[in-house]
């Protein structure tokens, strides 16, 4: 796979990766600038850009807020930042396990609203029952992601330049 740039809209907010070749026309045609460049030049006869890695778009694109993404275990531990959501626990992902909040032997089903990260321990001390049931506290309601951006969050936190990003 070639190299890919992260198009910002104007707020900042990440959009899209798109090839580097696409990166330059909107440059050239000034519709974006430059915001990250690696150390790298483009050069043709006369003229040299540096190698885009992050660039800005112009003039803001509204985007739809009503984004449906499939409930996934990757989504979720990245919506909940690799966290434990009832002890806060950060064990890594090959230690964190995805947790019917409303269990599926009560009806409960496998949505965003229903699902947060769990570390083990924690999953199975809530076991099959609610975390009211277990007296256990969810430090956050599990929601829907919201924004355009959240499908790119496994690929921003894979680039240096990127990841700073991927929360904003």
């Amino acid at each position: 796979m070639g190299q890919r740039v992260l198009v910002l809209n104007a707020s900042y907010e990440p959009l899209q990766l798109i090839s580097v070749r696409r990166a330059v026309v909107l440059l050239l045609q000034e519709k974006a600038e430059l915001v990250e460049a690696a150390t790298q030049q483009l050069r043709a006869s006369g003229f040299s850009l540096d190698l885009p890695l992050v660039i800005r778009l112009v003039r803001y694109i509204k985007i739809p807020r009503r984004l449906r993404l499939p409930c996934s275990r990757r989504g979720v531990l990245a919506r909940d930042r690799d966290t434990c959501q009832y002890c806060g626990v950060q064990p890594g992902r090959a230690n964190l396990t995805v947790d019917h909040v409303l269990p599926r032997s009560q009806g409960g089903q496998t949505v965003w609203e229903n699902v947060v990260t769990a570390c083990r321990e924690c999953n199975h001390k809530k076991g099959g029952r609610t975390p009211e049931q277990a007296n256990m506290e969810l430090k956050i309601k599990p929601r829907q992601p919201q924004y355009v951006a959240f499908a790119l969050l496994g690929e921003l936190e894979d680039h240096d330049v990127w990841r700073k990003y991927a929360y904003s």
